[in-house]
């Protein structure tokens, strides 16, 4: 797939919206690609009320909105990993997962990655006590006394979240004070359920497979000191301790500074003609939302200026005659990515499912296998919706007593082959929150043409030794878990011996005891191997080849 366009921004967080927003408004022709979850890291946050404008607000309803206007003016999107870019020339072309894609003009909005401190056991008890995220994986901690480390404005906001859920939340602070917005810190500080240790660090993680104790330093004393969980519990020790750029793919393209941020100039220009950057990515004071939408709208503005200029040389003229034709045209491209969360499908998303559902290859069946309980009738709800659709995506159900086989597990939904056969894809649970696209997209690979994947990939799946069984447990407010599932989907939708079942964990708790899952998504594989953190498909080949 070669897609071409006036401007590409890679990344959907608020500064990549905004500059897709400024520049679909000056009526060029905009891709976003996205390789997680449209509105990037701040839709982890719980409040807003420091954005101009916005009295209070929270981090997915803000996203959303500024992904919706710039929809508007005709901005494209899509759920794609980029793996590599050339810059040469005036016309730059983005590698992704899902084919290539090309411009004269590019706006880097990558964001950055949750830091690891690189203390004994963090990488150990990752997934099992250690986390990186409250509101993924916070619920997991409920009624435990859960530490968290850092002193900045994320550490204050989530240890305040986080009292939603443990017993009492401990907040490590290396430095004398907060890094923070007094008016932020206040709130950590004044809670009832909340102890602050100041000029104080985390020195170890241990237990017993799930996390039972830890130690600290008392930086000003010099004394160390160690919390144990009580006899027969765990507890919880969250991370927020920064971000680290996601620049490593762009070494020795555009210049970094010493730790990796992106150099630009008052326009947000890079050291390459064409390309720009904005948001956290970019060596800067202050990284906020407002500074982000600020980085965009300048880079966007800026880049505008370059293009319009750049289509003025002679060499590039069917060029610039293929993208004013493609504007004429005004194509709607339906993306699963453009998907409301929810259980309910409305008409907008269904309109938008018609679409992706007619350049289906082969026809589908999507069975429910339900019981009473009610998450069975949720499933029946979402068939009962799902079925109206399109002729291509067939959907029945039947109740336990029609079990087709003694140990069919259920409640389930199975997506098949036509005749009934098993693709190796099955959803125990109903598909809303962040899971709905990896849903849409099972059925996508399962009945062809399905997300593109390398010849090395296919190859590597093609080696695999059957029968594999994955299981991915996961949670539907967890922005990670759905790149895991579309992955482990993309590999057995290719692989006949290779199964992928999809768990929302908060009803399978004899799942969570039983492979001491404190973190998602958690991917099983042949009830033995157990890894924690969001797997591409090269990621969890990897995985496989190594079990």
């Amino acid at each position: 797939m070669t897609g071409q366009y006036d401007v590409i921004v890679v990344g959907a967080g608020p500064a990549g919206l905004s500059a897709a927003l400024y520049a679909a408004r000056a009526k060029y022709r905009v891709l976003v690609l996205e390789k997680e979850k449209m509105g990037g890291q701040i839709t982890i946050t719980s409040e807003i009320v420091n954005y101009p404008g916005v009295e209070k607000t929270n981090g997915t309803e803000l996203t959303e909105q500024m992904r919706r206007q710039a929809e508007a003016f005709g901005a494209e999107f899509a759920m794609a990993e980029v793996k590599g870019i050339d810059l040469a020339g005036e016309i730059k072309t983005v590698k992704t997962d899902k084919g290539e894609y090309q411009a004269p003009g590019i706006v880097l909005a990558v964001g950055a990655n949750p830091r690891k401190l690189g203390f004994a056991g963090e990488r150990e008890y990752q997934g099992r006590g250690v986390a990186y995220c409250a509101t993924c994986d916070g619920e997991f901690f409920t009624g435990m006394d859960v530490f968290v480390i850092g002193g900045g404005f994320a550490a204050a906001e989530e240890a305040v979240f986080l009292t939603k859920y443990a017993k009492k939340v401990t907040i490590i602070v290396r430095e004398e004070d907060f890094t923070c917005a007094k008016a932020v810190a206040d709130k950590a500080k004044n809670h009832e359920k909340i102890e602050v240790h100041y000029e104080t660090e985390i020195l170890e993680a241990a237990g017993d497979g799930l996390l039972r104790r830890a130690r600290f330093k008392d930086n000003a004393s010099g004394k160390e000191w160690s919390y144990e969980a009580p006899e027969g519990t765990s507890f919880g020790i969250f991370v927020f301790a920064g971000y680290v750029p996601d620049t490593k793919w762009l070494k020795g393209l555009v210049e970094l500074d010493g730790q990796g941020y992106i150099i630009t100039d008052r326009d947000q220009k890079t050291s390459v003609d064409g390309v720009y950057a904005a948001g956290d990515v970019c060596v800067k004071n202050l990284r906020q939302v407002v500074t982000a939408v600020s980085d965009g709208a300048v880079a966007a503005t800026s880049l505008e200026r370059y293009v319009s200029e750049t289509y003025e040389k002679p060499e590039l003229a069917g060029w610039k005659a293929d993208i004013e034709e493609k504007r004429t045209m005004n194509v709607e491209h339906a993306s699963v990515s453009d998907l409301n969360d929810g259980v309910l499908i409305t008409g907008e998303m269904k309109s938008q499912l018609a679409d992706l559902f007619s350049g289906l290859q082969n026809r589908i069946v999507v069975e429910g296998v339900l019981d009473g309980s009610p998450m069975a009738d949720e499933m029946e709800q979402f068939l009962d919706e799902l079925g109206d659709i399109s002729d291509m995506v067939e959907c029945r159900s039947r109740r336990e007593s029609d079990k087709v086989k003694e140990d069919e597990e259920y409640p389930v939904l199975r997506i098949l082959k036509e005749n009934g056969d098993e693709t190796g894809i099955r959803f125990y649970a109903v598909p809303g929150g962040h899971e709905f696209n990896s849903f849409v997209l099972a059925i996508y690979n399962a009945a062809g043409p399905g997300q593109p994947i390398t010849d090395e990939e296919r190859t590597r799946i093609g080696k695999l030794k059957g029968p594999v069984n994955i299981k991915i447990a996961v949670s539907l407010s967890c922005t990670m878990c759905p790149a895991t599932v579309m992955a482990a989907g993309r590999i057995a939708a290719e692989h006949d011996g290779v199964e992928a079942w999809a768990f929302d964990l908060a009803h399978y708790p004899e799942m969570k005891e039983k492979y001491q899952i404190m973190s998602v998504p958690c991917t099983i594989i042949n009830d033995g191997k157990v890894v924690f953190g969001r797997k591409t498909v090269d990621d969890l080949l990897t995985v496989l080849e190594e079990s």
